[in-house]
């Protein structure tokens, strides 16, 4: 009775009879065989036509049935999209894609079965299974910040009540439930132009760095999309102009401090309203600080009193 072979790993099935004197020998390939599809580790480097047959041979060594299959070379130039063909047979397949795409974002690695639809593979390590016709992804997360959660039933990973509590990282998310921190969260990478150091501590604390104001000119404007405390010294007589981006609502400081010299005045544009209309006059001693806290009433409108004078 002649060998025939397994269906998915194509295994050599010795026939009644078959090979007598080299039975042992044929058996010991089947084990090897089945080594290789339990912990193989084949690279398959693509080249530059738009598709990739992976072997499968019956009965010797290939590259479908290792375990583990790892891609390598480049996506690029005439081809934007290569396809890798696997046997339309059951299996899982462990993959490591480490193939660069080097023109454009649509560069892809595709794994199918000949005549369906096929599975984009993901950059790194992923599991893959195939039906024997169609491929699938199985779990695959990415990187931390492209794990997100949809609103599906099917969307939600088996998780602990504990564990919903994180968004995406890497891209923008809007938070619409209320949220309680233990630690305290520090933005940073912000440039000059936008609000940054903000920082919530333990206890609901809140609170935001302190922006240096250096002014050569003779006016001092302030950025209130920057931050919301500020400092300056004043090293000659100064104009505090209406701030930019000013927000109803914002509240926050402003220091001034005298310089070495002292006797630095300052003005005040007109947004800015004190109580009983009376203007303030800055301490004018030598290294004197006072303190401006100020709350805008609308974006042309900034209520403010001047605490005056700070020393031991």
């Amino acid at each position: 009775m002649a060998s025939t072979y397994s269906s998915n790993i194509r295994l050599t099935k010795q026939g009644d009879g078959d090979n007598p004197n080299t039975w042992g020998e044929v058996l010991n390939g089947v084990l090897s065989l089945v080594d290789q599809a339990i912990t193989d580790y084949t690279v398959v480097s693509i080249g530059s036509t738009n598709s990739v047959v992976l072997t499968n041979n019956n009965g010797s060594p290939d590259q479908a049935r290792s375990a583990t299959i790892e891609f390598a070379g480049s996506i690029g130039g005439a081809e934007t999209s290569i396809f890798v063909y696997i046997p339309a047979k059951p299996k899982i397949y462990a993959v490591r894609n480490a193939v660069s795409a080097n023109t454009t974002a649509s560069d892809a690695l595709i794994l199918k079965v000949a005549g369906n639809d096929g599975v984009t593979v993901a950059a790194g390590n992923n599991f893959y299974i195939s039906n024997g016709t169609s491929v699938f992804s199985v779990g695959n997360q990415g990187t931390a910040g492209s794990r997100d959660v949809g609103v599906c039933t099917t969307n939600i990973p088996d998780t602990s009540l504990a564990d919903i509590r994180y968004v995406p990282t890497s891209v923008s998310s809007t938070i619409v439930a209320e949220k309680h921190f233990t630690k305290y969260v520090n933005v940073v990478g912000a440039s000059a132009s936008s609000a940054a150091g903000i920082k919530v501590g333990t206890n609901a604390r809140a609170y935001n760095t302190i922006t240096t104001i250096v002014s050569a000119s003779a006016c001092i404007t302030i950025d209130f999309a920057v931050g919301n405390n500020f400092l300056t010294t004043l090293g000659a007589n100064k104009t505090l102009k209406a701030p930019a981006n000013a927000v109803a609502g914002q509240t926050g400081s402003i220091y001034l401090v005298q310089d070495g010299t002292g006797s630095r005045t300052l003005s005040y544009n007109t947004v800015w309203k004190f109580p009983n209309g009376s203007v303030p006059v800055a301490t004018t001693t030598s290294a004197g600080v006072d303190l401006i806290a100020y709350s805008a009433r609308s974006a042309t409108t900034i209520d403010a009193v001047m605490l005056k004078d700070f020393k031991r």
